[in-house]
C-alpha cells in the first residue's frame, strides 16, 4: 500500500489528520511537500500551512486545529514526513521501515532467555579486567541510548551489557495476559533469568536511567545488593516528590491512553521534551522504528504505565537507599538541564544518605545524559567505578 501526504492527494482523509496538535500556540508552520509524486528527496519547494489568529478563526468559524502541529514543532519529527518526489522510493510507512529497519542494532543480538527473546547489546569480553557493567534504560526508550557510553567504557576495561526490556526496543513484546502482564515482579523475574542466560555470576556494576522500567532496575537492586559492586543512577525518579511526565499520565487515562500509545513519534518526542537538544534524524529513526513496526510496543508501554504503582515504587526507592542498611556506593550522574526531573530531586536523594551517595552534575545534559553528553557520562563513571 502506498500513500501520499502531498496537497494533490485525493484521499478522503489522511491518517495524520486524525492526530491531535501538540502546538502550544498558533504559529506559522511549513512542511516540505513534493511538487509532484516523483523524483529524489530534496528540500525544494514548500507549501506553507499558516495558522490563523484567534480572531480570524472566530470570524471564519474554523476550528483551532492544525493537523501537522504535532510534527512541525519538532525538527527531527518533521523530517520523518518529508517525502521525496518519487513514489517508488518513499511515501508510506512500509517504505520508511525498509529504509530504517537495519538501524540502531549496533553491538546487539537476540538472546532467548526463559520464555522470551531479549535484544541485548554487548561490548567487551567476559575476561575484562575491570568487571561487568549492566546498563538499564527507562520508558519509553531503549538500550540504543547507551551505545556510545558502552564502547568507551569497554575501552576503559569493562565488559558491558545493555538489554532492551521485554516490551521495549527490539525485544519480544508479548501480548498482555499471555505469559507476561508488564508488572514489576514480572520484569524482575525476567531480568533474573537474563542474568543467568548471560552467565553473569559475579557482582557487577549497575547503571540505571529513566521512568517505570528504569525504576524497576532500582527496586531490583534493593532486593539483590549481594549481586552488585556499585550503582550509578542517571536521571531517574528517586523520591515521592518526583514529578510524572505528562505523556505517562496520559497513558494511564482510559481511551486517551490507547490513542497516545500508538503515536509513532512518542519516544523521540519524549526524549526531546526532556532535553535542551533535538535528536538528529538518524537517531530519531531508531527510537521511532519499534513504534512504526507494529502496535505492540505502544500497547506494551500502555500496560507498563498502567500497572506501575508510582507512589509505592518511589517510596521503596527513597526509603531503601536512604536506610543505614544500604552501604553500596551510589553515583548520581545528573543532567542538570532535565525538564522532567529537576536537580533538586538528586540533591534531596543525596542528602538522605550522604556517606554512600555521591552527586555529579552533568552540565548541558537533559533527561538522558547518556544520549546528550555520553563523553561526560563516561568521565563520571570512570572516576567513580572501582
Amino acid at each position: 500500500m502506498s500513500g501520499c501526504l502531498c496537497p494533490c492527494s485525493t484521499s478522503a482523509s489522511s491518517p495524520l489528520s486524525l492526530l491531535p496538535s501538540i502546538s502550544a500556540a498558533p504559529r506559522r508552520s511549513s512542511i516540505a511537500f513534493p511538487s509532484s509524486c516523483g523524483g529524489p528527496r530534496r528540500r525544494g519547494a514548500r507549501v506553507v500551512v499558516a495558522a490563523s489568529s484567534k480572531d480570524e478563526k472566530a470570524e471564519e468559524g474554523d476550528p483551532a486545529f492544525n493537523p501537522f502541529g504535532f510534527v512541525t514543532d519538532n525538527p527531527s519529527s518533521r523530517s520523518a514526513i518529508q517525502l521525496p518526489e518519487s513514489p517508488a522510493q518513499d511515501g508510506n510507512v512500509g517504505q520508511m521501515l525498509y529504509r530504517t529497519e537495519d538501524k540502531g542494532r549496533e553491538y546487539g543480538k537476540s538472546v532467548r532467555s526463559g520464555e522470551f527473546r531479549w535484544f541485548v547489546r554487548e561490548t567487551g569480553s567476559p575476561d575484562a579486567r575491570r568487571g561487568t557493567i549492566m546498563f538499564i534504560h527507562g520508558a519509553p526508550t531503549q538500550s540504543f541510548s547507551y551505545r556510545t557510553v558502552m564502547v568507551q567504557m569497554t575501552d576503559a576495561g569493562y565488559h558491558c551489557f545493555a538489554p532492551d526490556w521485554i516490551g521495549f526496543g527490539f525485544s519480544e513484546m508479548p501480548q498482555p495476559g499471555y505469559g507476561f502482564d508488564y508488572k514489576e515482579e514480572e520484569f524482575h523475574k525476567a531480568f533474573d533469568e537474563l542474568l543467568g542466560t548471560l552467565n553473569i555470576t559475579e557482582p557487577f556494576y549497575l547503571v540505571v536511567q529513566g521512568f517505570i522500567v528504569g525504576s524497576y532496575g532500582l527496586t531490583w537492586a534493593l532486593k539483590n545488593p549481594s549481586k552488585l559492586r556499585q550503582v550509578a543512577i542517571l536521571n531517574s525518579p528517586l523520591t515521592v516528590s518526583s514529578p510524572v511526565p505528562g505523556v505517562i499520565k496520559q497513558l494511564r487515562l482510559p481511551l486517551f491512553g490507547e490513542f497516545t500509545c500508538q503515536n509513532a513519534i512518542l519516544a523521540e518526542r519524549f526524549i526531546e521534551a526532556g532535553s535542551p537538544y533535538v535528536l538528529k534524524s538518524e537517531k530519531a529513526d531508531v527510537y521511532r522504528l519499534p513504534y512504526l513496526s507494529s502496535g505492540a510496543p505502544g500497547f506494551a508501554l500502555l500496560e507498563a504505565a498502567r500497572k506501575a504503582n508510582f507512589q509505592d515504587v518511589l517510596s521503596r526507592i527513597s526509603a531503601g537507599f536512604s536506610s543505614n542498611s544500604w552501604e553500596i556506593p551510589i553515583l548520581l550522574a545528573w543532567g542538570e538541564s532535565d525538564k522532567y526531573l529537576p536537580l533538586s530531586i538528586a540533591e534531596e536523594f543525596q542528602k538522605s544518605n550522604p556517606k554512600v551517595v555521591k552527586l555529579k552534575t552533568i552540565e548541558g545534559a537533559g533527561h538522558m545524559p547518556q544520549e546528550d553528553w555520553p563523553e561526560k557520562v563516561v568521565s563520571a563513571l570512570a572516576s567513580f567505578l572501582f
